[in-house]
């Protein structure tokens, strides 16, 4: 990530943060993670300690938060459930 790195999620833990790093990635955003070094020795997430950032590049930071906006919100849906109509 040659560009300035934008935090765009504060994950509480590894486990949380793999699995937000590994959404975003499959969408084709590169991320790195920083965090607390207590989160990965003894798996830490008491008052900020184990908290862990996720980092994607400037230009993805607005893209990125859109879609972990519209995930929160329960309106993401795969390419191939857009086919599905929903159940009533």
């Amino acid at each position: 990530m040659n560009e300035q790195a934008k935090c765009v999620f504060v994950a509480n833990g590894q486990i949380q943060a793999e699995q937000v790093r590994t959404f975003l990635e499959a969408r084709g955003f590169r991320t790195a993670l920083r965090g607390e070094s207590l989160s990965k020795t003894h798996g830490l997430t008491l008052d900020g300690l184990g908290r862990v950032e996720i980092l994607v590049g400037e230009a993805d930071e607005q893209p990125v938060r859109d879609l972990l906006a519209s995930a929160d919100a329960g309106e993401f849906r795969l390419e191939e459930d857009a086919d599905v109509e929903p159940a009533t």
